[in-house]
Parts: C-alpha cells; structure tokens; sequence
C-alpha cells in the first residue's frame, strides 16, 4: 500500500518541476491525481507519467491568477475522481533580478499575483471541496519566505506571504478536518532556476552545504509525506528542504 494509496490529489503548477515531482509521486504511491498548468501540454506530459504509473490522471489548464478559472478545475478534479483529500500548490515565478529600488511594478505585480494572490484562489478552491471532508493543503513557499534574499524583493515579499496565509489557514480550518503546510525549498534545480544559476545569479556553493542544488523528487517525498496520515498532528508548519542551508 502506498502512502496516498486510494485517495486522490490535484497539483495546480504541475507541468513541471516541483509540481510534476509531486504528481508523480501521488501516482506512484497510489492516489489518482489531477494536474493543472497554464500550459495544457505540460499538464498532459505529466498525466502521461501518472499514467504510466498505473492511476487514472486528469490533465487541466488553469491560469492561478483567474479565480474562476482555478475553481473550475478544482470541482472538475472532485467530479471526476469524487472527492479531494490533497492538494499541493506550486505554480509560481521568480522575476527579473535587481535591487529593490529598481524593481519594476511589472515584476512586482506578476510575483504576488501568481505567487500569492494565485495560490490563495487554488487554496479557497481546495477548502471548498475539503471543509468537514478532510483534506490535507501543501504549499510550496520557498527559503526566500524565511529569509531576506538581495535582488529578489518581489519574489520573497510574496513568499513570505504565502507562509503567513498558510498559518492562518491553518489555524482556521483545523477543526474542520483540513491540515494547510508550506514547505520552503532551498536552490532546486528546476527550469524556474536554472537560468539564474547559469547566469550566476543563485550560486551552488553559497546556497547549498551539500554541495548540489535539490532535485524536486526531494521536495516531492517531503509534499507525499505532509499529504499523508503519517502527518495527521502536523499543521500551519513552514518547513525547510533546503540540503541544510537555512542552518548556518
């Protein structure tokens, strides 16, 4: 039996990166899982994977920052499967890199409205499917929700928020059976990241005392886990998986 065997899970950024980890895994520890992307043919590659993994898959195009259109595909992941007991929220942006005196409302304005404004519709959306059912909510926060990052100031405002939506989501709905966590990656080598490390603007030996960046099937095991009843006690948590550089 697998950790998530027989329930079933939406991924909204789950095209790519930590989010395809995530769906993934779901599949290959049991659940039937529903994969939202703002890009259809993403969300269709990483059905194909949860297919392959031997649970049914439904692939959905969704824009975070379109309520209406989060909340479609969420009540089309419960029509299809019959019911919702976890969620990972993952679709995000990093930004164009600057001090924050030069940093543009463009840039300003696509972090929280993706980041955080997004992420709050693809958390209303879940709790309307998971209050007095139970249901388990994994946000993908970041380290940069932790820590002050230079040159990121759009980036870790809305990280930030979204830890702070997680406690109080959390401490809300706690006695209606839904448990809300973020998790804060540290440097993951995803297609988001690559070209800030290429371009040497996220360097591995600063930020990683393992001496690597994290692969998103690390995040993944840590996302499955918080999903499961393993984690029944643990809720409103921010927790690092960052190969230990938020320790020093």
């Amino acid at each position: 039996m697998g950790l998530v065997a027989g329930k079933s899970a939406l991924v909204f950024g789950g095209g790519s990166g930590i989010g395809r980890a995530c769906a993934v895994l779901f599949a290959q520890e049991g659940a039937n899982v529903a994969v939202s992307d703002i890009e259809p043919a993403a969300a269709e590659e990483t059905v194909a994977q949860v297919r392959a993994a031997g649970r049914a898959g439904l692939a959905l195009a969704a824009d975070v920052t379109d309520r209406a259109s989060v909340e479609r595909a969420a009540r089309a992941a419960v029509e299809t499967f019959g019911a919702l007991h976890c969620a990972v929220n993952s679709a995000g942006v990093l930004g164009a890199a600057g001090p924050f005196a030069d940093l543009s409302d463009e840039t300003w304005n696509a972090n929280i409205a993706v980041n955080l404004t997004g992420l709050r519709y693809c958390v209303l959306a879940e709790l309307t499917h998971m209050r007095g059912r139970g249901g388990s909510i994994v946000n993908i926060a970041s380290g940069a929700g932790l820590e002050g990052v230079a040159g990121l100031g759009g980036y870790v405002a809305s990280k930030h928020g979204v830890i702070g939506l997680t406690k109080t989501a959390a401490l809300d709905h706690a006695r209606e059976g839904v448990r809300v966590n973020a998790l804060c990656p540290g440097l993951i080598a995803t297609r988001m990241t690559q070209a800030a490390i290429d371009g040497g603007f996220l360097d591995v030996a600063t930020l990683c005392p393992t001496g690597r960046p994290g692969r998103p099937e690390e995040v993944a095991e840590f996302a499955i886990w918080l999903c499961s009843d393993r984690a029944s006690f643990v809720t409103g948590a921010a927790l690092p998986v960052d190969g230990g550089h938020l320790a020093g």
